[in-house]
């Protein structure tokens, strides 16, 4: 199973829901924590988030494949995780 990009927000419940999912499903993911990043960090992330979810709302998660969830959908997660 490959790697997500997860977009989120560390006072976000939907994200907060979304990180325990991942790890209770053994989901392996990379995050990125948008609030905590400061200067052109921030905006880079903020840049590459707007190409996956233009509306650039939280979670988000980009599968390799180029699959994007947005929201706290785990059936979703789970399926995009199995293609």
């Amino acid at each position: 199973m490959k790697k997500i990009k997860f977009y989120s927000l560390s006072t976000c419940i939907w994200c907060r829901k979304t990180r325990v999912h991942l790890k209770e499903n053994g989901i392996k993911f990379d995050e990125i924590a948008m609030d905590k990043l400061t200067g052109d960090k921030r905006e880079a992330a903020m840049q590459e988030l707007g190409k996956h979810n233009p509306v650039k709302s939280f979670p988000t998660l980009v599968f390799a494949e180029g699959n994007v969830v947005v929201g706290f959908k785990p059936e979703e997660i789970r399926n995009a995780c199995k293609k």
